[in-house]
């Protein structure tokens, strides 16, 4: 379901007319102040290792909140901030240069935040939100495609509302450029990373 659903185009003799957006109730309700449940949300990764295949991994321990507005989107925002130290990619030793000053320096940078700045509807259930993540101290802008994945209430009587999606980022641009070169040429670990989000956040009140 959309949060806004549009009107009939206007017709067109009057061609100069503005776009109308209609507010769906039952959505506009949802309107409020929510808090990320880490227990039903994850915080993943995905990066090319040696040329050849993917690893996988995620953070733990995460926490954030979300201010919907179902009435207009535009006015949402949201805030994360992400434990470095909780990174998991199933290999210890693994995880352990990725905490090390080599990657993430956890011991020295122990948050990944992000914090909004802008919500736009993209289409049908598809929204962008806009911000700022921040990795070792160093802030640039980031932008996230989200599919709102519908609301509902749970058997303890919680509103929810849960969303899924995925950015893309040059970790370079956010100081992490420890790399090792192949014999058979590239590099160990690729510049890219792909960061996924599913989201489940219970409503305040």
């Amino acid at each position: 379901m959309s949060l806004f659903r549009k009107r009939p185009a206007a017709p067109a003799a009057a061609p100069a007319a503005a776009a109308v957006l209609d507010v769906d109730p039952a959505l506009a309700a949802l309107t409020g102040d929510y808090t990320i449940d880490p227990a039903h949300s994850s915080i993943g990764f995905t990066v090319r290792h040696a040329m050849v295949t993917n690893v996988r991994g995620s953070f733990g321990e995460h926490e954030g909140v979300l201010k919907l507005d179902g009435g207009n989107p535009a006015a949402s925002t949201a805030r994360l901030d992400v434990k470095i130290a909780s990174i998991d990619t199933g290999i210890g030793d693994r995880d352990g240069h990725l905490k090390s000053p080599d990657f993430f320096d956890a011991e020295q940078f122990p948050l990944m935040s992000f914090r909004s700045s802008a919500v736009e509807q993209l289409d049908g259930e598809t929204y962008r939100i806009t911000g700022d993540l921040t990795i070792k101290d160093v802030t640039r802008p980031l932008a996230i495609d989200l599919e709102f994945n519908g609301a509902a209430t749970d058997v303890y009587g919680a509103q929810r509302v849960g969303f899924e999606g995925s950015a893309e980022i040059l970790r370079s641009e956010w100081g992490l450029t420890w790399n090792a070169a192949l014999e058979t040429g590239g590099v160990m670990v690729s510049d890219k990373v792909k960061l996924t989000f599913d989201i489940s956040a219970v409503k305040a009140g």
